[in-house]
């Protein structure tokens, strides 16, 4: 997979997720067998440039290449001086967000709602690819409802204006992350177009995966939700695309050690106080499907500490060794 001057080493991607993509994250799952990871949104208003937050999400200290950075606005002047900013702050990859269905950033005519309006769409397309000497991705649906799929078309605005791959979430603008994921849109606009086009949507599985890569034709394919409290799934993609067989499902033990160093990385990146918080969340993904988790999430998520998180974490995975248990995850419990 080549985006612009980079080679990926495999054609698996972290999809952006607000509030999950974040530099611990991102660089956990490249570690885990991902061939790129795509940030958290960034929004392309500059009155958010001196916040912690937007600090936060331009910090790439020690994250493999190539970095990509997602940015989500609708003015296109403003989409370009963002662009400029994340690429002065190391970003080597600009994708524009223009899949994102909620409905803060839908209502101001941003992320998926940009799909209704293709001049505009071709305008900040421009502005961008203009102002930045980088790859420029962009990240779309299949369009804003059923009844108006028009992936193919924003594609091919796409390519004329020099954006150099193209990633598609199965679903339209009105479907959210509700129902089943499509692919024959993707199928489509792969057939359309000449840039690559990565394919986006319910992949939980090795199998899902090869699926999606053949049905499709896509030249990658982008995991999101399935990757929550569950890293290991890009080697295990990985492996499987390669051999046809699947790696055995990772101990207990060694999802404690994988748990355990990430949770250690967020206390680093975010400082302890908010890093205790932002922990729970991916230590409530980690543990679904083991025997007594609902009622040790309900304990963690009280706790107030990292000391205390950290024991009642370590508690909790003894518990599990010495119970015998083993780590058996399935499409249902990874959806």
């Amino acid at each position: 997979m080549q985006i612009g001057p980079y080679s990926l080493k495999n054609n698996l991607i972290v999809a952006p997720m607000a509030g999950v993509t974040d530099r611990p994250f991102r660089m956990l799952c490249k570690r885990m067998g991902a061939g790129m990871a795509v940030s958290e949104m960034v929004a392309s208003n500059s009155l958010l440039y001196g916040s912690e937050k937007t600090k936060r999400r331009a910090n790439h200290e020690g994250e493999a290449d190539p970095i990509s950075v997602q940015i989500v606005g609708a003015d296109p002047k403003m989409l370009a001086q963002a662009a400029r900013y994340n690429v002065d702050h190391g970003a080597q990859i600009i994708d524009i967000n223009m899949g994102c269905p909620a409905k803060k950033i839908c209502n101001v005519m941003a992320g998926s709602a940009l799909m209704q309006n293709e001049k505009l769409v071709a305008k900040i397309l421009e502005a961008v690819v203009t102002e930045v000497d980088v790859p420029v991705t962009l990240k779309i649906r299949t369009g804003w409802d059923k009844s108006n799929r028009n992936a193919l078309n924003i594609a091919r605005i796409a390519e004329s204006c020099g954006i150099q791959a193209l990633a598609i979430h199965g679903r339209t603008r009105a479907c959210a992350y509700t129902g089943d994921a499509e692919y024959d849109t993707i199928r489509a606009v792969k057939a359309g177009v000449n840039i690559p086009v990565i394919a986006n949507g319910d992949i939980t599985t090795p199998e899902k995966a090869k699926f999606v890569l053949e049905h499709t034709g896509a030249d990658a394919v982008m995991i999101g939700r399935a990757a929550q409290g569950r890293p290991w799934l890009f080697r295990e993609i990985a492996h499987f695309l390669e051999t046809g067989t699947h790696l055995l499902s990772p101990q207990v033990s060694e999802i404690q050690q994988i748990l355990l160093a990430h949770v250690h990385e967020l206390y680093d990146f975010y400082g302890e106080h908010s890093g205790l918080r932002v922990a729970r969340k991916h230590i409530s993904w980690y543990t679904r499907g083991l025997a007594g988790s609902a009622n040790f999430r309900h304990h963690m998520n009280q706790l107030e500490s990292s000391t205390e998180q950290l024991q009642a974490v370590s508690d909790f995975f003894e518990g599990q060794l010495q119970a015998g248990e083993s780590l058996q995850y399935t499409e249902g419990l990874a959806a």
